[in-house]
C-alpha cells in the first residue's frame, strides 16, 4: 500500500507542483546573470524543498502505511534536523539540476534525487527520534 500511494502521490501531486515551481524558479531568475542567477536558483529550489515538505513526505509515508497512530506533531522536528543533516547534500544536488540540467529534465532529475531522499526521509525517523 506504501509503495502504491507514493507512486499515486508521486504522479499527481509532485508531478503537478514540482515542475509548476521549476518554470517558476526560471521565471524569477531569468533576468539574473552569473553567480547571482546560479545562487538565486539553487536557494529557490531548496526553499521549496524545505522542512515543511519534509515532513508532508514523512505523513504520505505514515498514511499510506497505516501507520495513523504516528501521525504527530513530531514529524516536523523529524523533518527539521533531516532538512538540516542533509543541507549541503541538497545544495550540490539543487545547484546540479537547477543550473545543469535543461528545464525539460529538471523535473525527471529532480524525481531521482527525490527518490534517493525518499529512503533518506524514512530513515530520518529513525535516525533524528
Amino acid at each position: 500500500m506504501r509503495l502504491l500511494g507514493m507512486m499515486l502521490v508521486g504522479a499527481t501531486i509532485y508531478a503537478f507542483e514540482i515542475p509548476n515551481y521549476f518554470d517558476w524558479i526560471v521565471k524569477k531568475t531569468q533576468f539574473l546573470k552569473g553567480i547571482k542567477a546560479t545562487l538565486a536558483k539553487t536557494g529557490l529550489a531548496i526553499l521549496y524543498f524545505n522542512p515543511l515538505w519534509i515532513a508532508r513526505h514523512l505523513l504520505f509515508i505514515k498514511l499510506f502505511s497505516g501507520q495513523f497512530e504516528a501521525i504527530r506533531w513530531n514529524l516536523l522536528v523529524i523533518a527539521f534536523w533531516s532538512f538540516l543533516a542533509n543541507i549541503l547534500i541538497s545544495f550540490i544536488a539543487n545547484y546540479i539540476i537547477q543550473n545543469r540540467f535543461k528545464l525539460k529534465w529538471r523535473f525527471l532529475g529532480s524525481a531521482i534525487f527525490s527518490a534517493l531522499m525518499a529512503i533518506y526521509y524514512a530513515l530520518s525517523e529513525t535516525i533524528f527520534s
